[in-house]
């Protein structure tokens, strides 16, 4: 493999997001390709047998095992951390594998986490059910004041976790609140990133340790593979969490690497035109239903915090159409163009309810605790013509009797 002439590390860094988005990480082989290559590959050869004990000790550069480094993964990781602005990144076969690793490569028996109450359901099922079988405390606050934060901070507490914008109730944290906090008291900041991707926020630059990422959603962007992705430090990506995904095997696909590498090239020119979509969705909404999450209103209580950290608010946020599950359900049975998907970050748009799919895990006192109602749906806004989406909510809620 050799890069071309513009992959010095002292000029990628300086690149503009957009550029690095298209070209960060690029390494052709000799053959000169535009296109990333793809390389299906379980193994490597060597050309002597010194040679292989010399990687497997770390004394020389190059290819092991593709559950360790796969040309086309390690393109996507650098081109990850180039666009978060972190000195380096690991990706993993899910949103879900990144966040659980993100937290169990730091942690032990002992040990307590910090985390804000609104996170996806998967998540708080780590919180709430896996971690306490390694002996790991978790308290679960309210995210959105830190004087919880402080309040919940013990001598113990390793790793503050949180979402932002969170799912589905949209939830927005203080970024600097919360990661200067948790650097006065040596705490790790692990902030889940996936709602907005680096394009439209980056938590790094407001003090976070840790960045993680379903990288299915709006980095592929289009509903076609599973991937997820880890940014941090040189040293904690090399020391802490790369021994950890070396031995448990969350190992990201060649293929679904080159992927998303294809989706972050259009990942700004989608997300910002679904996210303006998803302003005008939002407005409509607010005329027909009992109450809209988008903090990309005006009208929403954290609207001003949202546009201080974040370049837009995305595509996603959710809605209270009243009448408990039965009239959710009805809305959901009467769309013609929007999908009934619990995907996110899709060009397509898509709706679901998250508390009997996406959050039906945490069960109904957690749900209801942070905001999760029967009533309540979220969409997902695609890159449809906005007329199109706004036509079929239309008649979606005047079939529901809205």
């Amino acid at each position: 493999m050799k890069r071309n002439s513009g992959q010095d590390p002292e000029i990628t860094k300086n690149w503009r997001p957009a550029t690095q988005a298209i070209r960060g990480g690029t390494a052709r082989s000799e053959y000169g390709e535009t296109s990333e290559a793809l390389f299906l590959t379980s193994g490597y050869a060597y050309d002597c047998a010194e040679d292989a004990a010399a990687r497997f000790a770390g004394e020389q550069q190059g290819m092991t095992y593709s559950r360790l480094q796969n040309p086309t993964v390690e393109m996507l990781e650098q081109r990850i951390a180039l666009m978060e602005g972190a000195e380096a990144a690991r990706c993993t076969a899910s949103g879900m594998a990144a966040m659980t690793a993100s937290l169990l490569c730091q942690l032990q028996a002992g040990d307590h986490v910090v985390a804000s109450r609104a996170l996806f359901g998967s998540c708080r099922w780590l919180t709430d059910n896996l971690l306490p079988k390694f002996g790991i405390e978790t308290t679960v606050i309210d995210g959105r004041d830190i004087a919880n934060w402080e309040a919940a901070t013990r001598p113990e507490t390793k790793v503050f976790f949180f979402e932002t914008p969170a799912n589905p109730t949209m939830d927005i944290i203080d970024l600097k609140a919360v990661c200067d906090l948790a650097k006065q008291h040596g705490i790790t900041t692990v902030v889940d990133n996936a709602f907005a991707t680096n394009v439209l926020q980056r938590p790094m630059e407001f003090g976070a340790d840790v960045v993680a990422y379903s990288a299915t959603k709006m980095m592929d962007g289009q509903g076609r593979v599973l991937a997820g992705a880890i940014c941090g430090t040189r040293e904690f990506v090399d020391d802490t969490l790369l021994p950890f995904l070396r031995n448990t095997g969350p190992t990201l696909s060649a293929f679904n690497a080159w992927v998303v590498l294809k989706g972050l090239e259009t990942l700004s020119l989608r997300i910002h035109k679904q996210s303006e979509n998803a302003v005008k969705v939002a407005k409509f909404l607010e005329s027909r239903v009992e109450r809209v999450n988008y903090p990309g209103l005006e009208g929403h209580p954290q609207h001003n915090l949202a546009m201080a950290q974040m370049d837009a608010v995305g595509p996603i946020f959710s809605l209270y159409v009243g009448g408990g599950r039965e009239r959710a359900h009805g809305v959901l049975n009467a769309l013609n163009l929007i999908d009934i998907s619990n995907n996110i970050g899709d060009s397509r748009s898509l709706m679901t309810h998250p508390a009997s799919t996406t959050h039906s895990s945490m069960g109904e006192d957690a749900r209801l605790e942070v905001g999760i109602s029967e009533d309540m749906l979220r969409i997902n806004v695609g890159l449809e013509d906005v007329e199109d989406i706004l036509e079929d909510l239309d008649q979606a809620l005047s079939s529901a009797g809205l």
